[in-house]
């Protein structure tokens, strides 16, 4: 274990803590700001949904490529430069969003937020031990996760907010602001941080060779397609098909839910993995399937947002551990193959959500992602878990 944080005041361990929190923050919230945003992002150009869709696309597919791709190629670079021009070039694309004259722009700056996603992710989720004391270590790894759900508790519902009187435009903005912020933060704080040991693919390679990686890549696949290929479009159906104006208060319930899911996953999966994944992917099937019965009133939808929130929380949890477990004690290959993995499926859902979309409704959609979500549990409970396959 690197001891880089033995020699430094624990209060600056603390902030630089903070500050790649905040970083991470704010890439959650950059990567999903759109799903608030679409309808408006829609009529601006004269585009469907469906086209809009790409917004949430674009960075899935560029986080993926560029997770393994940076981390690999910048070998022994110090990752705190590493991670300042990553957030450098986040503030950037909020900007190219901001004032974007025709939609391909806007595409373009969502391809600059994914290659963001992949390199800072991939680098920053496995830094707390060596910004923190070893005995502190868990819970500054906690704060940095925390900073995932908090992106849909506060950033997209703030985003949706800003967007209904300023337009969708002031909240890529009032981003782009946040995120020059986070970037003084990181320069201020962030201690240098030379790579401890590169990242090689053929680390890659044998983990998805295994059977506990390769278990972990299939129920990530399907759980993330069942909650982003119906996620990315709940702002058509809660307008169309609930009937409401603002989604705002139903994202923020959403978000709040959430929170809670992922400090209880928290507290199961290291005992009750596979139980875990289990319960959240039945939850989230249940969720979308139910909105067609109960999500045609507002209280129906609230209440089914809700479990809904609740379940997804679980989910990134439940993946990084799987891989976790996987890796055998090479930490920073799981991260990047769980961001790569996680990264390439939201695409895929937003881009088979689209598809759905377009060609018939919401409605259809939600039912094809419950769908998807029960293989998951299928999935899961044929499985062996981690537990029961690695030795701790």
């Amino acid at each position: 274990m690197p001891h880089d944080a033995l020699s430094r005041s624990p209060l600056l361990g603390w902030l630089a803590v903070v500050s790649v929190a905040m970083g991470i923050f704010a890439i959650v919230t950059a990567e999903i700001l759109p799903i608030g945003l679409l309808t408006s992002i829609g009529s601006t150009f004269g585009i469907s949904d469906g086209t809009a869709g790409l917004t949430m696309t674009m960075p899935g597919v560029l986080a993926a490529v560029s997770a393994p791709v940076v981390t690999v190629a910048v070998g022994r670079l110090d990752r705190r430069m590493l991670l300042c021009g990553l957030m450098l070039l986040l503030a950037v694309a909020n900007v190219l969003a901001a004032t974007a004259t025709s939609y391909p722009v806007v595409v373009t700056s969502r391809a600059l937020v994914g290659v963001v996603i992949g390199g800072f992710w991939s680098i920053g989720a496995g830094l707390a031990a060596r910004l923190v004391r070893p005995e502190r270590v868990g819970v500054a790894t906690a704060v940095i996760f925390s900073a995932v759900p908090l992106g849909s508790v506060f950033g997209v519902p703030a985003g949706t907010f800003i967007a209904q009187f300023g337009g969708w435009r002031t909240a890529f903005v009032m981003l782009g602001a946040l995120t020059v912020i986070v970037l003084v933060a990181l320069v201020a704080v962030l201690p240098p941080l030379p790579a401890a040991q590169p990242v090689r693919l053929a680390a890659l390679v044998d983990l998805v060779r295994g059977r506990t990686g390769r278990t972990a890549l299939v129920l990530t696949v399907l759980v993330v397609t069942a909650h982003f290929g119906t996620y990315t479009y709940v702002t058509p159906f809660l307008q169309q098909v609930t009937g409401v104006g603002s989604v705002t208060p139903f994202l923020l319930v959403f978000g709040i839910a959430g929170v809670v899911g992922n400090f209880v996953a928290g507290t199961t999966v290291r005992h009750r993995l596979r139980v875990t994944l289990i319960a959240s992917a039945a939850a989230l099937a249940s969720a979308t399937v139910l909105l067609l019965v109960f999500g045609t009133e507002p209280s129906g939808a609230t209440m089914l947002l809700v479990l809904w929130g609740l379940a997804y929380g679980a989910v990134p949890v439940c993946s990084q551990s799987w891989f976790t477990a996987a890796a055998a004690g090479v930490t920073e290959a799981a991260s990047v193959l769980f961001t790569s993995s996680f990264q390439a499926t939201i695409a895929l859902g937003a881009v088979l959500g689209g598809v759905v979309v377009d060609a018939s409704s919401p409605s259809m959609l939600m039912v094809l992602g419950s769908g998807v979500a029960l293989l998951a549990v299928l999935g899961a409970t044929r499985s062996m878990s981690p537990q029961e396959s690695v030795s701790p």
